[in-house]
């Protein structure tokens, strides 16, 4: 057994360059860690993505016949203005001719925070997004940041599909607790070793097992004691050791619990 990444984004931090990937790879196995999901941001990213897991899936390194690898592609909110046309294109061209690699729509959404592009533009977007894991029936990957009302408004809206992951989660219980009723998955980052963190904290130790992944968002959000350097799929080990610190649970169990509801949101092998 051994640790899933839920999400990275490895194209980002590598570009993708095979010696890289490679070693990455050889890293996170090192560290336990032996598979991971490539999230996209737009239609660029998601052919780095593809590139990635192409790589990784047929290496001669040192991740030949030891790492699982999948793909997400989705639109960004940052960058909802440009239009989801070209990431619908790249997707739907990757579910015919590459099966079984990409396993969701995102990661898409809402970010109020920093609005880089307009509020209605956004929701729009996500709208079309949601739509489009109905359609192909494909798991949904959701940024929110600073708009959870309007991002439940939206799922609700066009109808909430089978399978959602609310990536890096940071709100508290009462967010966790309105995303679960709506039957989506919270996956946790290295934010949950950030000592101000509490009311992620607090929202972890309300999610069920069944319900909760471990991501790093590579190249972002180092978990302590790394904080504040570039990120590494390697390091989702120690996310899920402070999930299982917080939980007051074996890290074993917590391992268990994360790769299943990782397979079975993804569903992937």
């Amino acid at each position: 057994m051994y640790w899933i990444d839920s999400h990275c984004h490895l194209q980002h931090e590598y570009r993708p360059e095979a010696t890289s990937v490679l070693e990455a790879a050889g890293e996170a196995i090192e560290s336990g860690v032996g598979g991971l999901v490539c999230a996209s941001t737009g239609a660029g990213s998601s052919f780095e993505a593809l590139s990635v897991v192409e790589l990784l899936r047929s290496s001669t390194g040192p991740a030949q016949g030891a790492f699982e690898a999948w793909a997400t592609m989705g639109l960004h909110p940052h960058d909802a203005r440009l239009g989801l046309g070209e990431v619908q294109a790249v997707l739907e061209r990757a579910l015919t001719e590459r099966p079984g690699v990409v396993v969701a729509v995102g990661e898409c959404g809402l970010d109020y925070h920093y609005d880089n592009s307009p509020r209605d533009v956004q929701r729009q977007v996500f709208a079309e997004q949601v739509a489009l894991a109905r359609m192909h029936d494909l798991a949904l990957v959701v940024h929110s940041r600073d708009a959870w009302e309007d991002t439940v408004d939206v799922l609700r809206a066009e109808g909430v599909p089978e399978r959602i992951v609310m990536h890096c989660f940071t709100g508290g219980p009462d967010v966790a607790r309105r995303c679960l009723d709506l039957g989506a998955y919270l996956s946790f980052s290295g934010i949950v070793t950030f000592k101000n963190a509490v009311d992620v904290r607090d929202a972890l130790e309300l999610c069920p097992l069944e319900r909760l992944l471990v991501e790093t968002d590579a190249p972002f959000l180092a978990p302590v004691p790394h904080r504040g350097e570039q990120n590494k799929p390697a390091w989702v080990a120690l996310v899920g050791e402070a999930v299982a610190q917080v939980k007051s649970l074996p890290v074993g169990d917590v391992l268990a619990s994360t790769v299943a509801a990782t397979r079975a949101v993804f569903e992937v092998g």
